[in-house]
């Protein structure tokens, strides 16, 4: 059974990205947080994302714009693996907090107050039309691969900040979709790296099904997705997505998650 709500979960997720402007990793990682502790979680929505990348890449890598890539990308590298180093650290604290609700014992800890507070920001930085018409200038590109880097390290939650910096850079829209995609491929790499080296993911290699499930159901949805709609945002679908992040958001918040 975990099997299908894994597959089914993951299509439509990979789906909806081409309809709610929110990345694949964002609508997955409440998916595998069902199954594995949560670095794990991020680790294996890391996995399925970079996957997708790869993949993605192969159709697209000849629209790279070096110059974009290296002044963006080289400082989100570097940070990625700060903020994975970073998860890791806060990983291990011990609880902040705990309590019982209907015989549930419910702990709240700041690996899951941090990654509940993301998703919330990040659901709001992409639903408030405030942010969508933020103008940054192309000098700050290195402090936008910093941001996305870093976040990007912690909860897989790059793709808000990179956007919100390349789209403002002038690239045409294939070299913009060419270079964000090798961007978050250098990311997805360097924060795996640290990923491996810092958790223990036996509990990962002996559920590995699930994570094969999860990037082949990826890329179907991915597939279908781009087939259904000519345009990637839907405003409608976007609120009701952005809205269940935010509930999921308080959930991890609250130690539910």
């Amino acid at each position: 059974m975990e099997y299908v709500f894994v597959a089914i979960t993951v299509l439509l997720g990979a789906g909806l990205t081409f309809f709610s402007g929110f990345g694949l990793g964002t609508l997955m990682l409440p998916v595998f947080s069902f199954f594995f502790p949560l670095p794990v979680a991020v680790g294996a929505t890391a996995i399925v994302h970079l996957a997708n990348n790869l993949f993605k890449f192969g159709l697209v890598y000849r629209n790279i714009h070096f110059p974009t890539l290296v002044r963006f990308g080289f400082p989100a590298v570097i940070f990625s693996a700060f903020g994975a180093y970073f998860l890791g650290f806060i990983g291990n604290i011990e609880a902040l907090h705990s309590y019982s609700i209907a015989d549930k014992n419910v702990e709240i800890t700041l690996l899951k107050v941090v990654i509940g507070s993301l998703m919330v920001f990040f659901a709001w930085f992409d639903l408030d039309p405030r942010f969508s018409n933020l103008k940054i200038k192309s000098k700050w590109m290195p402090i936008g691969g910093i941001l996305s880097g870093f976040f990007g390290g912690i909860s897989g939650h790059q793709g808000a900040f990179r956007s919100a910096f390349l789209n403002k850079s002038g690239l045409t829209k294939e070299a913009y979709i060419g270079t964000s995609n090798a961007i978050a491929l250098w990311i997805d790499l360097a924060r795996l790296f640290v990923y491996y080296e810092t958790f223990n993911f036996s509990v990962l290699r002996n559920n590995s099904s699930l994570l094969v499930i999860g990037i082949v159901f990826a890329f179907f949805g991915t597939y279908f997705g781009k087939k259904l709609v000519e345009k990637v945002t839907m405003k409608g679908i976007q609120r009701i997505v952005g809205g269940m992040l935010l509930v999921i958001g308080a959930l991890f918040i609250a130690g539910w998650l």
